[in-house]
């Protein structure tokens, strides 16, 4: 059906699109004439909107198209069909549940850490990836800020093998197979042709959609006839390991770092500083000396695509540890490919239930197997393999490491459900910490895999004998250097958020009554790292890994004095909570030594010596449970592979919005896999071309210069106010009244008495506060908001009287002291700059004044030991007779925002609310799970 338009210039109607371009190639309107110059200096001067070329190529820009592709179905699921529901997971992952939350309190602001939603598109240059490893081992190695580097012995390893000119860096290489070296954006005729052809691939149907495509320059002013394109078959995939974005960051051999010059403290951060490496590079040298180890990371994980009809999807994912941890740990930086969708059949013709699951893991593992074929033969001889640079070098792809759930754990190495896919400890004796822990065998079980020569009753006897399920042919079973029960690693999302503190929300609303624990939870105060349930949180239901992230940074304080039922003890009950909570921060440390890694078994040990107060409470009858004794294998996968940031589920589940649901959307539902691979094949073209046209305009055909990686990354905080102040010339009477800064007057006087002599009073303007990442090396984002503390007015909402809002944060005493004895915690009432023009009244002109300052109402000073159950330090109000001890400090001496939780006692009281409890208690228990930092200094 032809769309008729109007001629913009001249008016003219009832134009075809084909008909409105010949009409301004051969109109002699002055007009239209003008129209026409402009459109064609837009496409730099091609053909008058023919389509030149497209007798070279085949099919479309797009691809190769067959005729059943094009027939889509009348109607098409919309984004009201499949919304933001289905980009989540709907197996308990990251499944958002809508929450109504109090208005009064913008600042309480969701973690979305965990969730990356930038387009892959956005992301050009490295340059912009958050280095913010090696930060922490309890701020480097108890505040060590260096660290000693001992290089794996033999200097071949991981060399160039032949030192090439530019010609073979990928992105020349690319450039090879292009016939036109003028036209940067060949084999598109154009950069606007080119500019849509992305935003056709890479942008889903929503309602900005459209705007994108406007905003192309030129695009309002030209009707574009889309030339058939085919990008070069070559480039179909760059694979990781010669990506031109990755090659400045690649590291070629193991190391060993250690935190002292003495060499006894380990440190564990990247993938290269583990055992695992540099054990298997001794191995690897004893037969191919010199060559350089990929390690293969796989992920499986099943996913649903559909709200209905239980439509899933099973894809595998790869990366290698060769890229840093975190560039791995961002999905929309492309360090994960997509290797194939595994078949999600259910086999329910096999009526018998043991046959059909026996048929689905020999499935299972058979596709696996084929998909993993080529690291067989390439991982023992291995292959020549340039990286982006031009440096060629012996490579050896070995299998190293599995990132599953527990289901997906047990199916890739053939454990019976209920025991552990890697130790050999009974079922029964799995809430033991006593227990010695043992690997499976691997010898033995290859030997038992290797009877099925011998029969069928043979091989399953000898597979049930080490302990497995009868699978033919486990796909690691020839992986060279390959150990699946050892290649098992952590799942940080399901085993403990998902799994461990899913239990002890569980235990807790059992032992302290549900009702209560959601009383507490909506009377905590805010702060810019605590999520407010303003509906509690026992009621939530899919309660995804972030939520459950966010409720450990207040759980154990909500406890503290809660009654138990037959007046039990509480220690007990704290001691176990406390425990698990510690590990599960410590389990998280993005570089970890020799020590953290003893603390880690030491906060299980915690746990595991209080936690018969569950069976006394009658809520558990014992505790084998295989995500419990999970934990006790993270110190050694830690010393082997790295921090867990190395093989978290949390970044990989997101490449199921990328990689899977996007493309099951695109397509008409029918034969849906087969389109969805096309799908991601042009997208992956559209995103190399991307590349290179982005390495053509910024270098001018100089290849990307291989620098090494930084060898000390940190990240700095910088102190931000806002940009223009939220009130300006206030009285020293509305500070009272709206603010609630009683004793602003005297404190005022006080600071100037100590600055200089006399005493005056002027309008101030109010201020708020936040600390933003800065990164040292300049591989930073735009800043990143860390932390904030605000400072509010009351303010009327309507015909209700909202509370004037305070943070509390911790401040300096001395400008050099760090100490906890030099900390002290106050109460934000009001930031304020003094007026330009009274600093003079106030001070003399050798005084130097801060900018800005703060009016604080401080706490009593930290007690020498915390509470010998929690662990938790307590705090008061510093009183002097009877009026609260208040100061004017400079804004640079708070350190950073801090939270309180209220001491409940047995039975919150109804009457405080989240706005006033600061106010309508007298005692706080001082929270030190808020964030990763509060927690490695305060615990």
């Amino acid at each position: 059906m032809n769309m008729h338009r109007e001629c913009s210039a001249c008016g003219h109607d009832d134009l075809t699109v084909t008909g409105l371009s010949q009409h301004l190639a051969k109109s002699h309107d002055p007009r239209c004439q003008a129209l026409y110059s402009q459109s064609r200096s837009q496409t730099n001067n091609e053909a008058e909107f023919a389509m030149d070329g497209a007798d070279e190529f085949e099919g479309d820009y797009h691809g190769i198209y067959n005729e059943d592709e094009l027939e889509w179905p009348a109607e098409q699921a919309t984004d009201s069909d499949l919304d933001e529901a289905t980009d989540n997971d709907l197996d308990d992952d990251f499944l958002f549940e809508p929450e109504w939350e109090a208005p009064l309190l913008p600042h309480a602001e969701q973690d979305h850490s965990l969730l990356d939603d930038t387009p892959a598109f956005e992301h050009d240059k490295l340059e912009d990836v958050q280095w913010n490893a090696r930060q922490d081992v309890e701020e480097r190695a108890q505040g060590q800020h260096g660290f000693v580097v001992e290089p794996y012995p033999d200097p071949c390893t991981g060399q160039r093998i032949l030192h090439d000119s530019v010609d073979h860096a990928a992105n020349a290489a690319y450039m090879a197979h292009l016939t036109d070296d003028e036209n940067i954006y060949y084999p598109f005729t154009s950069k606007i042709e080119w500019e849509v052809a992305r935003w056709a691939k890479l942008r889903g149907s929503s309602l900005t959609v459209f705007l994108d495509l406007l905003s192309i320059d030129g695009v309002k002013y030209l009707f574009v006839c889309f030339t058939s394109i085919q990008l070069t078959a070559n480039s179909t995939r760059l694979s990781l390991y010669g990506d031109p974005d990755f090659a400045r960051y690649l590291t070629f051999t193991p190391e060993h770092h250690y935190a002292d010059e003495d060499q006894t403290v380990c440190l564990f951060h990247d993938m290269n500083t583990g055992k695992w490496w540099w054990n298997t590079q001794k191995k690897l040298d004893q037969q191919c000396p010199g060559g350089t180890i990929i390690p293969i990371i796989i992920s499986t994980d099943k996913t649903q695509v559909t709200l209905f009809c239980n439509k899933t999807a099973y894809p595998i994912y790869l990366t290698i540890g060769n890229i840093p941890k975190d560039i791995r740990r961002k999905p929309s930086l492309g360090s994960h490919i997509l290797l194939a969708y595994l078949p999600t059949t259910q086999l329910e013709h096999i009526t018998n239930k043991a046959s059909c699951c026996r048929s689905i893991a020999n499935l299972y593992h058979a596709c696996l197997s084929r998909v993993l074929t080529p690291l067989q033969h390439a991982g023992l001889e291995g292959v020549n393999m340039r990286s982006s640079d031009g440096a060629l070098r012996c490579c050896h792809p070995l299998f190293a490491s599995f990132v599953g759930d527990y289901p997906e754990q047990l199916l890739a190495t053939g454990i019976k459900f209920g025991e552990c896919p890697k130790c050999d400890v009974d079922a029964d004796n799995m809430g033991s910490n006593t227990v010695p822990l043992h690997l499976q065998k691997l010898s033995e079980v290859l030997d038992a895999l290797a009877a099925l020569d011998q029969g069928n009753l043979t091989f399953v006897h000898a597979c049930a004998a080490v302990g497995i399920k009868p699978v033919i042919h486990p796909f690691w079973e020839n992986l060279p250097f390959a150990n699946i029960f050892q290649a098992v690693t952590p799942d940080v999302l399901h085993q403990l958020y998902q799994g461990l503190v899913k239990h002890l929300l569980g235990w807790l609303s059992a032992a302290c009554g549900a009702a209560e624990i959601d009383a507490r939870c909506r009377r905590l105060p805010p702060n810019h790292h605590i999520r407010l349930f303003s509906k509690g949180i026992t009621t939530l239901s899919r309660v995804s890994g972030t939520e459950h992230a966010q409720m450990c940074r207040f759980l154990l304080g909500i406890i503290i004095d809660i009654r138990l039922p037959n007046n039990l003890n509480t220690g007990c009950l704290l001691r176990a909570v406390r425990g698990l909570l510690d590990f599960l921060y410590l389990a998280q440390y993005l570089c970890h030594s020799s020590e953290t890694l003893q603390s880690l078994d030491e906060a299980l040990d915690i746990f595991h010596a209080n936690k018969l107060i569950f069976i006394d409470l009658g809520i558990r009858n014992n505790f084998n449970l295989p995500k419990l004794h999970a934990a006790r294998h993270y110190p050694l996968m830690i010393a082997l592979f790295g921090t867990t940031d190395n093989y978290n589920m949390e970044y990989t589940e997101r490449l199921h919005i990328d990689l899977t649901k996007d493309a099951y959307r695109a397509m008409n539902h029918k034969d849906e896999f087969a389109q969805m691979t096309c799908w991601l094949e042009r997208r992956e073209k559209i995103l190399c071309h991307q590349k290179y046209v982005s390495w053509r305009l910024a270098d001018g055909h100089q290849s990307n210069p291989y620098h090494p990686r930084p060898p000390d990354m940190t990240f700095s905080r910088e102190q931000v106010m806002t940009k223009h102040p939220s009130a300006k010339a206030v009285s020293l009477q509305k500070l009272v009244e709206d603010y609630g800064a009683t004793h602003f007057r005297k404190a005022l006087a006080c600071y100037i008495a100590q600055q200089s002599r006399g005493n005056h009073s002027a309008p101030l303007r109010g201020q708020a506060l936040d600390w933003r990442s800065v990164d040292a090396c300049d591989h930073g984002e735009a800043r990143v908001t860390l932390d904030c503390v605000h400072a509010k007015p009351q303010r009327r909402l309507g015909s209700r009287l909202v509370a004037h809002q305070s943070n509390t944060a911790l401040v300096r005493l001395g400008a050099d002291t760090h100490d906890l004895q030099g900390l002290r915690v106050g109460q934000i009432q009001v930031i304020f700059s003094l007026p330009p023009k009274s600093i003079p009244l106030f001070f003399p002109p050798m005084v130097r004044v801060p900018t800005h300052l703060a009016y604080v109402e401080w706490f009593t000073p930290f007690s020498p030991a915390p509470d010998r159950n929690s662990g938790l330090f307590k705090l008061s109000r510093s009183l002097c007779g009877g009026d609260r001890v208040t100061s004017i400090v400079s804004v640079a001496d708070i350190e950073r925002s801090v939270h309180l939780i209220p001491r409940f006692g047995v039975t919150a009281p109804r009457d405080w609310t989240s706005d006033t409890v600061l106010e309508d208690c007298d005692t706080f228990w001082f929270n030190p799970y808020i964030d990763r930092h509060t927690f490695s200094k305060f615990r």
